[in-house]
């Protein structure tokens, strides 16, 4: 009995070994890329690159460059910083409005057909994103969009509003409907229903949500290249696209502004990620 007993525990101990090697491994691959980011943005352009694992003679005139747009390719940097946060923002929020009011209306008013509707909108992520371009460019320039922040801003909440829809639908199972009949009895009408009932239960699916649409809008490159022109339109994405069509390309100011522009949406993740958990978690379980 106990040499079966101190089988097991060696079989655990090998697992746990096992289990913690391969967390190291995929921490090590994760975190490798990031390391030389920071890598290449502490040293001099003439160092970048050098061999070493660790920087020589590293840095901060990378970030100084950044944060005083002293490189002509930085030039409207800040600038470019605030077009994306606006499109990340107002995607957050109309994917929001659109997605709660949608769901409110086919799960809790119980329109006819709504199934239907959540299904023909999640047959849009069968066509590919990139495979819509053209039509899309077409159009925003039809409505004369084209060149407008607006313009990225409807492609994305298009794209952001499906999955929304889901989502809400799937946690919004879990709001008992018995609230909203004792709301109707006391005389609410559905539009106070909606906002004093219905969007705050759904408080964990709608931070979730936000975050995953402002994410998504933060990290677009192809349409904000397609569809905005002047340097002061243009997202960060696409700014720092250029740099790699410069004849002259130095590597640490690219990975400079990379680190400061990705500094904002970890923020977000880390500061919304209890809920984020909770909101999707209860989405993805839900029938």
């Amino acid at each position: 009995m106990s040499a079966g007993v101190g089988a097991r525990r060696w079989q655990r101990r090998f697992s746990d070994f096992g289990a913690g090697l391969v967390g190291i491994v995929i921490l090590v691959w994760t975190l490798a890329p990031l390391y030389n980011m920071v890598l290449v943005a502490v040293q001099r352009k003439e160092d970048v690159f050098s061999s070493n694992v660790w920087p020589v003679n590293p840095n901060l005139d990378s970030f100084r460059a950044v944060f005083h747009e002293s490189y002509w390719l930085l030039g409207n940097y800040w600038r470019q910083m605030a077009n994306s946060l606006f499109i990340g923002i107002a995607v957050a929020l109309l994917t929001l409005a659109v997605g709660s009011a949608t769901s409110f209306a086919i799960g809790r008013l119980r329109i006819r057909m709504g199934w239907l509707l959540t299904n023909a909108a999640l047959v849009t992520y069968v066509i590919p994103m990139s495979f819509l371009a053209i039509p899309f460019y077409a159009i925003m320039r039809n409505y004369g969009l084209s060149g407008s922040p607006w313009s990225v801003i409807a492609v994305e909440v298009t794209f952001a509003t499906p999955y929304a829809i889901f989502i809400f639908q799937q946690y919004g199972t879990s709001i008992p409907h018995e609230l909203d009949e004792a709301a109707r009895i006391d005389g609410a009408s559905p539009w106070q229903i909606f906002y004093k009932i219905y969007l705050p239960l759904m408080a964990p699916a709608l931070v979730a949500i936000g975050t995953y649409a402002l994410l998504l809008a933060w990290n677009e490159y192809l349409y904000a290249f397609l569809l905005l022109s002047s340097d002061q339109t243009i997202t960060v994405p696409v700014a720092l696209g250029k740099f790699l069509n410069s004849d002259e390309a130095p590597w640490n100011f690219l990975m400079a502004a990379s680190i400061v522009y990705a500094l904002p949406p970890v923020v977000i993740y880390y500061a919304f990620r209890r809920y984020m958990s909770a909101g999707l978690t209860m989405g993805g379980v839900k029938g």
